[in-house]
């Protein structure tokens, strides 16, 4: 059952000295082969190597407990850790899950699938190991990368060095198996975060050990997909190691992480039917399939592409050591390996039989030109340093301060250009991309006057954000190198950020939060060089913004089991260094870049209520955001190359209603049951670059979702999990044309049954086994998303 804010707020006032043993943990990815097998070598002595501390059991009971520095909030089942001082000290909405409940309900192949029942999040994975995995929210979409923040612990996982699908949370920097619990703030609530966090924040709490560990698992999948001319069984397996021990203020935790996955073709290439008479010099050639597209016209389908073959190895070292018994430093190294090949499949044939890809054609007479079956294929070698130190006593005053590094080691990605045609294409090059962050906080928490408690936390924050990137013209796509430049990017941002939150117990049942965010940004030597427009090279100005962002929020405890509170914050998404600067050539896609760029300002406001009676809880809560100089990426379809452009949206609203219950013994005991409904009305109410625009639906907002997931514990041994999620259409353009949601193309509605089925074999082993959209059903995120798809699994844990 996930841990109620009541439950929280309860256990912090009546327990206010306890400590926590939430390791601030900093992560990392990324490995090449050698020490990938070294790392993996290595875990496997880490109990013998360590010794175990004889204080390291913890008993469980019910109810909140004090024992020795742990706080637990137990409903029978897992130990559970307090919440990590931002979110905990957050005045928003906070839904939590325990790895207990994710392992009972998830099919868990990557960490990623860990937030699929919570209450209106959507993780655009599109298939197993996809590194374009977005998080949308009940206010955000699902390629709006900037627009929320993903961190694991103390880490930021977000990759803000764009807002698209292209730059995706770094998800492999955690494993599954390390993920302790996963919360959700909804909300730009509080001072503690940047205003990236307009549509929420997820942490991913992973933990150090404090005895003797290892743990083991292997899964398998099988997905099973039809479209079009295309019908494969695609595969994926994973395979997870991780051990670590603690030895008196030392301790240490080494994982490693291999995942070969193989996806189903993400993109087809189309044409609209044509009238137009094919000449004699064209290729005649039969296959091809008729459909209707997005926006409802007749279309062909020539062929899938980006069918991705990805095998990706992640290891991961981390150090803590307890200085004294008040603080903690915490070092982490990470690196993060990918190798991805993706291939095509054409319809395509030509009277003699040989496959088509590229070029004009004859189909019944009449010309088409196929393009985009264009094979590629990616390296990736990535590196995270991070180190942190601190105290979280609970005391009078305590202390945090952590650095981060990510470094893009080796990043290149090469494509064929008019593949079948030529073996010609192009290799594009982001090594030394990147970024750093640092924050120093404080937390004061003064003696109580007049009944009245304060705790005020007060800190700095400082970002960069590096991109380079250079694009060459190569006669081998696959192997060559040198070759002309064609296009370059390069330009870096930063921020410098000023915090305080003060948390205000007023009364014993009146609690005011007052906060602010006062932040200095930057962006500078932008540059550009495209061969093919003119001028041929660019550069921009610097420039530079401060803004301050206000926040507040009253919470008042109408009974002990019934509470609601009023929340308000502003906040301020400047450009990402990719929007600024960054303008890309990718098969038939151009996507120009704006260094005039305003940065998108938001005022939101949440009124939550929830109510509490024996095993059940019930949360409502109303939320509104209105959204000034919205940034927005639009593609134009109708010129080739594709054009895809940002721009800034006047004026726009996003407002509706989010109720989610949890409950326990729903019925009959073990079963436990946890669902939520979620209706949000989005509307552009002034674009003056595309006043057409106006009063349209904001694109990918879906006006209905719904996530429900039962879990029924039979027995000790045996766990049965039935899970759904429910989503309506949305647009995926600023007119609203794509009427035709349900189909490639479209952001489509979809009701997707997921089962699972849990045995613990002993007190080590257990083994699962469950199917991903039971019904088949076809539902796309203008990508296909997954059909149904089979899993297997084993885990060992020591």
């Amino acid at each position: 059952m996930p841990i109620t804010s009541q439950q929280r707020r309860l256990a912090a006032l009546k327990y206010p000295a306890a400590r926590s043993l939430s390791h601030p943990a900093l992560r990392l990815s990324n490995l090449n082969n050698a020490l990938l097998t070294a790392l993996a070598s290595s875990l496997l002595l880490l109990p013998a190597a360590l010794p175990v501390r004889a204080d390291s059991t913890v008993p469980v009971t019910s109810g909140p407990i004090v024992l020795d520095d742990v706080l637990v909030i137990s409903d029978g089942q897992a130990e559970t850790q307090p919440l990590p001082h931002a979110i905990a000290s957050a005045p928003a909405v906070v839904e939590s899950r325990s790895a207990e409940q994710i392992r009972d309900s998830v099919n868990l192949m990557t960490s990623a699938q860990s937030l699929k029942y919570l209450p209106s999040i959507e993780v655009r994975e599109r298939y197993i190991g996809d590194r374009n995995g977005i998080v949308s929210t009940r206010t955000t979409g699902t390629v709006s990368s900037a627009q929320s923040l993903v961190y694991a612990d103390d880490l930021l996982l977000s990759n803000l060095l764009g807002n698209s699908y292209s730059f995706p949370p770094r998800w492999g920097l955690v494993s599954p198996s390390e993920i302790s619990r996963v919360d959700v703030m909804y909300g730009p609530f509080s001072a503690l975060y940047p205003g990236n966090s307009m549509g929420g924040v997820v942490t991913l709490e992973t933990r150090m050990p404090t005895r003797p560990e290892f743990h083991a698992a292997i899964n398998t999948s099988q997905q099973d997909f039809k479209l079009y001319g295309t019908h494969e069984n695609y595969n994926s397996g994973n395979v997870s190691l991780a051990g670590g021990n603690r030895n008196g203020p030392f301790s240490i935790w080494v994982s490693y992480d291999h995942l070969d996955a193989h996806g189903q073709p993400m993109s087809f290439a189309t044409a609209n039917l044509s009238g137009r008479a094919a000449s004699a010099s064209a290729t005649q050639v039969s296959g091809a399939h008729q459909d209707t597209d997005q926006n409802g016209n007749q279309r062909l389908v020539f062929g899938g592409y980006a069918i991705d073959h990805s095998v990706q190895d992640q290891g991961k070292l981390k150090l803590g050591w307890d200085i004294n018994e008040d603080i903690t430093a915490t070092y982490t190294l990470g690196l993060w390996a990918d190798e991805s090949h993706t291939s095509v499949d054409s319809y395509l044939k030509s009277s003699s039989g040989q496959t088509f890809y590229n070029g004009p054609v004859n189909i019944d007479g009449k010309a088409y030109t196929v393009s985009g079956l264009n094979p590629g294929s990616t390296e990736e070698l990535h590196m995270l340093n991070a180190l942190s130190i601190g105290s979280d006593t609970k005391g009078p005053f305590d202390w945090h301060a952590a650095y981060s590094n990510y470094n893009y080691l080796n990043e290149e990605t090469r494509s064929a250009s008019n593949y079948g045609q030529t073996q010609a294409g192009s290799r594009q090059v982001q090594d030394g991309t990147g970024w750093q962050t640092g924050e120093l906080r404080g937390i004061w928490r003064p003696q109580p006057l007049f009944d009245q408690a304060h705790e005020v936390t007060f800190g700095y924050h400082v970002d960069d954000y590096l991109l380079r990137q250079d694009t060459y013209k190569v006669d081998d796509w696959k192997n060559g190198d040198g070759g002309p430049k064609t296009a370059a990017s390069e330009g870096e941002t930063r921020t410098q950020a000023l915090y305080l939150q003060d948390v205000w117990k007023l009364a014993p049942r009146w609690t005011l939060t007052l906060g602010g965010r006062a932040e200095y940004w930057q962006a500078f030597d932008g540059f550009n060089l495209n061969t093919s427009t003119t001028p041929t090279q660019v550069h921009y100005p610097d420039q530079h913004r401060s803004n301050f962002s206000p926040k507040a929020a009253l919470a008042f405890d109408i009974t002990p089991a019934l509470q609601t509170r009023f929340s308000y914050g502003r906040a301020v998404r400047y450009p990402t260094v990719t929007e600024l600067f960054q303008q890309v050539t990718s098969g038939n896609q151009l996507v120009q870049n704006n260094p005039d760029l305003k940065p998108e300002d938001v005022q939101s406001y949440d009124w939550t209520t929830q109510y509490n009676w024996r095993q059940y809880q019930l949360r409502v809560s109303l939320f509104q955001e209105n959204r000034h100089d919205a940034l927005f990426s639009q593609t134009d379809t109708t010129v080739s190359p594709n054009l895809t452009q940002i721009e800034n949206i006047d004026r726009a609203r996003i407002r509706g209603v989010e109720t989610a219950l949890d409950a326990q013994d729903v019925g009959l005991p073990g079963l436990e049951l946890s669902g939520s409904v979620t209706y949000a009305e989005s509307e552009v109410q002034e674009d003056s670059q595309a006043p057409a625009a106006e009063g349209k639906d904001f694109p990918r907002i879906p006006r209905w979702r719904s996530r429900v997931s039962a879990v029924y514990h039979q027995n000790p041994q045996l766990t049965y999990a039935l899970g759904y999620r429910y989503s309506s259409g949305a647009y995926s353009t600023l007119l609203n044309t794509d009427t035709n949601h349900d189909t490639y193309g479209g952001i489509s509605h979809y009701s997707v049954f997921d089962i699972k089925a849990s045995y613990k074999i002993d007190a080590h082993v257990t083994a699962s086994a469950g199917i991903d959209n039971l019904s088949n059903e076809q539902y796309f995120v203008s990508h296909p998303y997954p059909q149904r798809t089979a899993f297997l699994g084993l885990n060992y844990d020591y």
